[in-house]
């Protein structure tokens, strides 16, 4: 988590016109938001003078170390890692992310507003990243040093550096007034457009590991609230909503609607605001773009997810399935649903439930932990309006495990019973 959001900052100035000269030692590098326009060395001090191409909040950082410095570039944009010469291990991976990133981002949601993206390494005395213009510090103790190995580790480094170069847009060029909800079209955002390069990169199968993360911060966040939990659309400084509960938001948000058609709303959003004066957007004007863009049909999921505090109680009580004459699989799923509304204070109420809801069965034992089979037979929608539901499914493929929900794509109090093994037997109702 960035403890230090970009949201927090702005409240005390518009945009402003931005350049500065600074001095340090001799054999130091002094990094600060904008281009580099010159550098040059007197008395024994060295002197670097930097400025903004157009006028940027009134947000920014100064570094100096002795820095080594690795340098790429895509398109036109400069990608520079600045770095201690021991600590060399996660900068080829955080090139990787700032490509992913930027070809990412650009495409769908518009243009890098800058000619040059750093990452400057600072020391372990705090474990963060912080998003400044065109500039990302970056603590030794969380990307440079940080160890991703095991197939089924979340590459943190990556996620961490496309959360922050993603505030280049959702927090930089996208902000909204100092009111409740602002920080969904920062840091929310900022989670989702990071999701999208981390799924692009590794896969569903990996988000899930990630999105079981989420939940489980979301949850327990929620259990420990002091004051009052807000719907999303409302959220203040509460981490556990705009963070958390926002990629898993988001993440099936785009599930629903499609991906381009998510896309799609964002980049309109983000030409109608940016970059704009006051007065600034804010969360009710974001979800007119989501209400637009959400069929009519879909509609009840932005109140469920953004505008209430919704939450499911979902398991899978049996999964039987037997061969066909046909060769097939026949699996007979029985899942339980409850569809649960919550006040702020924790007190819950059971709604109805009439929504859509995946479906899924998977073939063949997992290598790993992270994924439910070695492949996905079905995974489908349903509509589910009962409390217990039978479903049955035909496959072609003998299957491993089946269930309900089965990615965790809706916020589910118990989400490790939503799959079960399924077990060979004469199926019958």
């Amino acid at each position: 988590m960035n403890p230090y959001s970009p949201f927090s900052a702005f409240k005390d100035a518009d945009r402003i016109s931005f350049e500065a000269t600074v001095s340090t030692s001799y054999d130091q590098i002094a990094v600060a938001p904008g281009l580099l326009q010159r550098e040059w060395v007197k008395d024994g001090r060295r002197y670097f003078h930097y400025a903004a191409e157009k006028p940027i909040w009134n947000f920014y950082s100064f570094l100096s170390a002795d820095y080594e410095v690795k340098r790429d570039k895509w398109n036109d944009v400069d990608i520079e890692i600045y770095y201690h010469q021991k600590h060399p291990y996660n900068i080829e991976r955080m090139i990787h992310a700032a490509k992913k990133c930027l070809d990412y981002f650009t495409t769908n949601f518009g243009p890098y507003q800058h000619r040059v993206l750093r990452i400057v390494a600072f020391p372990g005395y705090d474990s963060f990243a912080q998003s400044f213009p065109s500039t990302i510090p970056y603590s030794e103790s969380v990307g440079f040093i940080a160890k991703v190995e095991k197939e089924d580790d979340i590459d943190y480094v990556m996620y961490m550096t496309a959360h922050e170069i993603a505030h280049q847009w959702w927090a930089h060029q996208v902000m909204g007034g100092a009111v409740q909800g602002a920080a969904l079209m920062s840091e929310t955002l900022a989670q989702y457009s990071a999701l999208m390069v981390m799924e692009k990169e590794y896969g569903k199968d990996h988000m899930r590991k990630f999105l079981e993360y989420e939940l489980d911060q979301y949850l327990q966040g929620r259990a420990g609230e002091s004051l009052k939990e807000l719907p999303l659309v409302r959220v203040e400084d509460q981490w556990y909503i705009s963070y958390r509960k926002g990629s898993l938001v988001m993440y099936a948000l785009r599930d629903y609607i499609g991906e381009d058609n998510l896309n799609n709303a964002l980049s309109d959003y983000l030409d109608a605001v940016a970059y704009q004066n006051p007065p600034y957007t804010n969360s009710l004007e974001f979800m007119a773009y989501l209400r637009k863009a959400t069929p009519g049909p879909l509609q009840y999921i932005l109140e469920d997810m953004f505008e209430t505090i919704t939450l499911y109680d979902n398991r899978s009580v049996d999964a039987g399935y037997e061969k066909t004459s046909k060769g097939q699989y026949r699996v007979l799923l029985t899942v339980e649903t409850k569809k649960i509304r919550s006040d702020g204070l924790g007190n819950e109420s059971e709604i109805p439930i009439n929504d859509w809801i995946d479906v899924g069965v998977f073939s063949g034992k997992p290598k790993s932990r992270i994924s439910l089979g070695k492949k996905v037979l079905y995974l489908r929608k349903h509509k589910i309006t009962q409390p217990r539901t039978e479903i049955e499914i035909l496959v072609n493929e003998e299957p491993f495990r089946a269930g309900i929900d089965p990615y965790n794509k809706l916020i589910d109090k118990i989400p490790d019973d939503n799959t079960k093994k399924a077990t060979a037997c004469r199926a019958s109702r």
